[in-house]
């Protein structure tokens, strides 16, 4: 099913969709549809990932650096910003 709607892009936007399809041998539409299909997708996989790991337990940032450093995998904090 098919549904027309009015999108309101800006300028700039609006060309280089219209090149893109044009270079992909698409109309914009389909384009359109491809790139928002693609999104959603990840999008979908991305919150299935977080759900799978939420019981997993989290690393403050510091106590990751602390980590890296007593591993030797990262220079001092205090050299990171000098």
């Amino acid at each position: 099913m098919s549904v027309r709607t009015t999108v309101t892009f800006d300028d700039d936007l609006l060309k280089l969709l219209k090149l893109k399809a044009v270079e992909t041998s698409s109309s914009v539409s389909e384009l359109l549809n491809s790139i928002l299909s693609d999104a959603f997708r990840e999008d979908s996989h991305d919150l299935k990932v977080f759900d799978e790991r939420k019981k997993e337990p989290t690393v403050s940032f510091e106590a990751f650096l602390d980590q890296l450093e007593a591993n030797e995998e990262l220079k001092k904090k205090s050299q990171l910003f000098t």
